[in-house]
C-alpha cells in the first residue's frame, strides 16, 4: 500500500508574536545538517540586529527581532519587562519590534539560521563567544549527532570551553578539530571533549547543563596519561600545571588542548630562555606541542647528546 506524502515544517516563534513567526520546509535530504528556522511569513518582519539595534551582514550571529502583526502588547503589570523587550521599529515609523534574546544569523539564501540564547554567550580570555555558534558549526560536521559547549572555570577563575558530544559511531575527535581550525578562530575551539552516550535532559527536553559531568584531564587529549620520564620533562610538567592551571599533565597532551594560548607560550619561551640558556621562536610552541616531543627538540639545541642527558642537570627559576 502507498503511503501518503508528509511535509514537516520548523516553526519559529515566541508567545510575544503569536507563537510562529517564521517557518522553514524541511526536506529529506536535509537530516543530516543543521535545519533553518526560515523566513517571516507574509505579515510578519524578522531582523538580526547587535547590541546596537543596527542590522548585521549576511553570516554574523546577533539577537533576532521580530515584528508584525502577531506582535503582542507586552507583558501584564510588567511595564519595565515590556520596555526592556518591546523597542521601537526603527526601520518602520509607528510599529515596534520584539527582542527575542535569541542569538541567529541570516544564510545567504535569505533563510535564518538558529544559534542559541544571548545569554549564552560568555567571555573568555577577553573575548566574547556565542556558545551557540560554536555549537552550530559542530554539527554541521556530520561527526556528531548532539553537542553542547559550556564554559568550565579552573584554578584562579581561568576558563576554558568543554565540549560535550555523542558521536556518529566513533567520536572522530581530530578531524573535528581540524574542521573547526578552518572554520572558527582559536580562542573559538573547545580545549576538552568527554564523548557521552547521550546528553542529560530537563523535564522539558532541554540539556540539563548542570547535569553534564565534571571534565577530567585526560579528555583534553583523549589518550592515556603517560608521566614525565627525564629531569627535563618533569620540570616541564611542572612549568605546564602552573600555567595551565591543571593538576596532571602527561608529555603526550597537547599545550593548546589543555588551554593554553599564545601568551602563555610566550611565558613558556621566556621561561625556556631564563632557565635553560636556549633561545628560541615561539613558533616552535606551535610545532612540538607536547612535552615529548618539545624536551627532545630543546636537548638537540642545546647540543647534548645521549650520553650527556642522562647526566644534565637543570635549575629551574619560578615561572
Amino acid at each position: 500500500a502507498a503511503y501518503p506524502s508528509v511535509e514537516i515544517i520548523n516553526g519559529y516563534g515566541p508567545t510575544e508574536n503569536t507563537t510562529f513567526s517564521l517557518t522553514y520546509h524541511i526536506r529529506e535530504a536535509e537530516f543530516m545538517r543543521a535545519i533553518p528556522i526560515g523566513r517571516p511569513l507574509n505579515n510578519r518582519t524578522a531582523y538580526i540586529l547587535n547590541s546596537q539595534s543596527q542590522p548585521v551582514p549576511v553570516g554574523v550571529a546577533g539577537e533576532i527581532c521580530l515584528g508584525g502583526a502577531g506582535l503582542s502588547r507586552g507583558y501584564l503589570r510588567r511595564d519595565l519587562l515590556t520596555t526592556e523587550k518591546f523597542i521601537q521599529n526603527p526601520f518602520q515609523a509607528g510599529s515596534r519590534l520584539y527582542r527575542t534574546g535569541d542569538l541567529g544569523r541570516w544564510l545567504p539564501d535569505g533563510n535564518i539560521e538558529y544559534l542559541g540564547r544571548l545569554d549564552d554567550q560568555v567571555k573568555v580570555r577577553g573575548f566574547r563567544i556565542e556558545l551557540g555558534e560554536i555549537e552550530s558549526v559542530i554539527a554541521r560536521t556530520g561527526l556528531v549527532r548532539q553537542v553542547v559547549v559550556v564554559v568550565k572555570e579552573g584554578r584562579e577563575r581561568s576558563k576554558r570551553l568543554v565540549g560535550y558530544i555523542v558521536p556518529e559511531g566513533s567520536f572522530q575527535r581530530e578531524q573535528v578539530i581540524t574542521i573547526l581550525k578552518g572554520k572558527l578562530p582559536e580562542y573559538m575551539i573547545p580545549s576538552q571533549w568527554i564523548e557521552l552516550e547521550h546528553l542529560p535532559l530537563t523535564a522539558n527536553g532541554k540539556v540539563d547543563k548542570r547535569a553534564l559531568p565534571e571534565p577530567g584531564t585526560n579528555e583534553a587529549t583523549g589518550g592515556m596519561y603517560v608521566a614525565p620520564r627525564t629531569e627535563l620533562e618533569i620540570k616541564l610538567v611542572e612549568l605546564w600545571q602552573d600555567l595551565l592551571k591543571v593538576d596532571q599533565v602527561g608529555v603526550h597532551d597537547n599545550f593548546f588542548e589543555l588551554g593554553g594560548h599564545s601568551l602563555l607560550a610566550m611565558r613558556m619561551v621566556s621561561y625556556i630562555e631564563r632557565n635553560l640558556l636556549i633561545s628560541i621562536p615561539i613558533q616552535v610552541l606551535f610545532k612540538f606541542t607536547c612535552i615529548s616531543d618539545l624536551s627532545k627538540y630543546l636537548d638537540i639545541q642545546a647540543g647534548k647528546d645521549s650520553e650527556a642527558k642522562n647526566t644534565t642537570s637543570y635549575e629551574f627559576f619560578d615561572v
